[in-house]
Parts: C-alpha cells; structure tokens; sequence
C-alpha cells in the first residue's frame, strides 16, 4: 500500500505528498509538487536531509557501518576481488563472468595510452604545480582529443568515453608525478595488471626493469577498491550537476577531480600525514593526544562525517596497512610507530570510543600510500584515480534515465530588496 504525508498551509488545500521507499535505507518525501501547491521552496543547506537523485550504484547505511556496491559489501569485494572486477560492477551492475572479464579488462588495457600531444600539455605548467592541477587542467583537455566519443546521447559514445576514462586516468596520475619530479614519464605496458601498470608508471626507472612487489600492487589495488564510489558525495554530485547540463563525460570528471581536490572531500589522508608530521615522535602522541581533548589540536583519520560507528573500509585498510609494513620492514620506522600509537590510544581510550572517533579509511591508506613511497601531495591524485570510475557510473546512469533534468537548486533569498539605480552624482 502506497504512503503519503499530509501538509496543510494555512489559506491553502492540503497537499499530499508520496513516501517512497527504496530496496535499502531511509524512505523519502516526494516534494518535486510542493512548490506548485503551496508556492514554497524547501531549504536544506548542504542537501544533508534531501535525496538529490534515484540510483542503483552504491548504498551506505553510516550507523550500521554498512557499504555496498550494487548490493555487494565492500568488505567481499575488496578480500576477494579485484579492482577492475569491481569497475566492471560498478558500471553494468553485475559481477562479470570469466569471458566478460577477460573482455573489459583486455579493453581497457589496451587503451592505456595517451595522445602524444596530451603530453605536451604538461610543459605548460610550472615544476611545482600541485598535481592535483594538473590533473584538472589535463583530464580537462581530453575532450579537445577525442571528440568521437561526445555524443552523450549515443550509448555507443557513451561506451567509449568511460573506457578511455578509465584507461588513461592512471597514465595522466602517473605523468603528473614524473613532471612533478622532473622524470621521464613512462608508457604503459599492458602485459601487466591494472594496478601494477600504475606502479610500473609511477615508479620504473629507463635503467633497469622494473618488477612490481604483489604484496604492494595488492594494497594498492585495495586502496583503489576501497574509494572507487561512496554515494552521493560532494564531487559524485559535482558529476552529475555538472553533467545534467548535458556537458561532456571528460568535462564532468574533470569537474568532479576539482571538488575533490578541496582539503574538506579528498585531503583527508593527505592531512593524516600532515598531522603524524606535526606530532614529530612517539614519545609525543600521549601529549598530542590530551590536546585533542582539550579541543586544542584536531584529530585527522579519525571518525566519519557518514559513519557513525567503524568505518566497513577501515578495517581491510588495517589489516592490509600490517601486511605492507611488515613487507617493507616498515614496522619500526618512527614514522609508523607514532601512527599505531595514536591507533592503540584511539581504540582503547573511553573518551575516544564515546565520541566513536574510530581509525577511518584515511588514517590507513595514508600510511600506506606513505609506505608504497608515493608523496603526499599525490594522495588525492590517487584517490581520484579510484573515484573515475565511480563518477563515470553515476554520470552514465544520470544521462540514461529518461527522467534526468538540468540540476537547478533554489535558494533563501536575504539580500537587499528591491531599489532604484542612484547617480553617481547624487550618491
């Protein structure tokens, strides 16, 4: 049986609005017909209590601790799986079989490649220029490049321009780093995994060959795993805003890259270590750590703005923040002996556990993109390596909805009222 709520306006006839309920999570009013009967708009800043969209990608539930990919928890799918499996489910819906993975990931890999002139781009920007603008301003640019995959109204287009998003964001990653450090960048080679491609990019020297650690390609396709889609967030709904206005897909994730740079969204495992800098040593985390009591220092990687209780990523990003440490004979390194510090206080500590201030994803996947040696100002190029294919899911998913409109939010007008233009003269 259908529900619906009743509100009545005084001077006006009652509206009735519809309740509709999903497969999972909270039910929600469908107030897209208050406005015409009752001549109001709502308000909700920061649309915290407002569904934005209908989707079928990824649900949450931050008081259960729960993340789900097409129905699948995060937990299995980053033990069992791979990252480019779940690239896969996240874009058509389903797990692929043996024939369909083959397929998708001998696709995308073959168009890892970049358009040699994309390269030149790179020459433009200063030494020093945070690869987080690079990123923006190159993915950007692809649009100039491939202009045969534009037509958002063509699924053939469509097809296309999430396959070479996903292949050639990794080789884009991988030059601002090379730029960055003033480094020959590094053509991919195919014959490796998706995630071992990158390291390869990243890290391989012309002198010598390069052969990935599996344990490191492992963490690191986790990390991947781990942040590929998260909702409805701030950059997810950048994408789909952004794309409502029927702008292409490489201009949209461009779009989403630039909300995530924001130290508030994609910094945050960037200020984890930022934060472990600070404290400088161990014998100095106990101090620290009275101070965030005190409110007198803030506490990064810890507690979720969504998660109200452990973070499902969390606790595969632990245990796999062990396995590289002890890989790399890490395990000792000040550096990591001052993060397991604040992790034991933080775990053990009533105050801690009352305000539910748990480890997060961050606090982890910081200390391991650390220890992979990957700089801190390129944590959110890789997370932003992860996010593509998220975004470009719910981008697809938006453009093929029938019912998709411009996005166009409303506002609580508070400025001056109406006036008349004064000469400058008589001002």
């Amino acid at each position: 049986m259908s529900q619906s709520i009743k509100v009545e306006i005084a001077g006006k006839e009652p509206l009735e609005l519809p309740v509709l309920k999903g497969t999972l999570g909270n039910e929600v009013v469908d107030i897209r017909t208050f406005t015409k009967g009752s001549g109001m708009f709502t308000f909700d800043p920061g649309f915290v209590s407002t569904a934005s969209c209908e989707s079928k990608i990824t649900f949450i539930d931050g008081d259960k601790g729960y993340l789900y990919y097409r129905g699948y928890p995060i937990e299995q799918l980053a033990e069992q799986g791979d990252y480019l499996e779940t690239c896969y489910l996240l874009i058509y819906g389903e797990l692929p079989n043996a024939e369909q993975k083959e397929k998708f990931v001998n696709t995308v890999m073959h168009h890892t490649m970049v358009h040699e002139q994309l390269t030149w781009f790179f020459r433009g920007f200063r030494r020093d220029a945070h690869p987080m603008a690079m990123m923006v301003g190159v993915v950007g640019a692809l649009s100039a490049f491939y202009q045969d995959s534009l037509e958002i109204a063509d699924p053939e287009h469509r097809k296309v321009a999430i396959y070479r998003l996903i292949s050639k964001i990794p080789t884009i990653a991988a030059m601002c780093y090379r730029y960055s450090n003033g480094l020959p960048f590094n053509y991919p080679k195919n014959d490796l995994s998706y995630t071992a491609n990158f390291m390869h990019m990243m890290f391989a020297t012309p002198c010598e060959e390069y052969k990935p650690n599996p344990v490191l390609v492992r963490a690191l396709d986790r990390i991947f795993i781990l942040h590929a889609d998260h909702e409805q967030n701030a950059s997810t709904s950048t994408v789909r805003l952004a794309g409502s206005s029927g702008a292409n897909p490489f201009a949209c994730i461009a779009a989403g890259i630039a909300s995530l740079w924001g130290p508030s969204h994609g910094g945050a495992n960037e200020a984890v270590l930022n934060m472990l800098d600070e404290i400088g040593d161990v014998s100095k985390v106990a101090e620290f750590m009275e101070g965030v009591k005190a409110k007198k220092y803030r506490l990064m990687g810890f507690g979720h703005r969504v998660y109200k209780n452990m973070d499902p990523r969390a606790a595969i990003m632990k245990k796999t923040c062990d396995e590289v440490l002890r890989e790399l004979g890490l395990e000792n390194d000040p550096k990591f002996k001052l993060a397991m510090e604040l992790e034991k206080i933080a775990l053990n500590d009533p105050y801690f556990i009352e305000k539910k201030l748990y480890p997060n994803v961050d606090f982890y996947s910081g200390i391991v993109l650390s220890a992979l040696g990957i700089p801190v100002s390129m944590f959110t190029v890789i997370f932003a390596l992860a996010r593509t294919v998220g975004w470009i899911s719910h981008w697809h998913e938006m453009i093929s909805d029938p019912n998709q409109k411009i996005g166009r939010p409303r506002q609580l007008y508070t400025g001056a009222p109406r006036r008349d233009y004064t000469p400058v003269d008589k001002r």
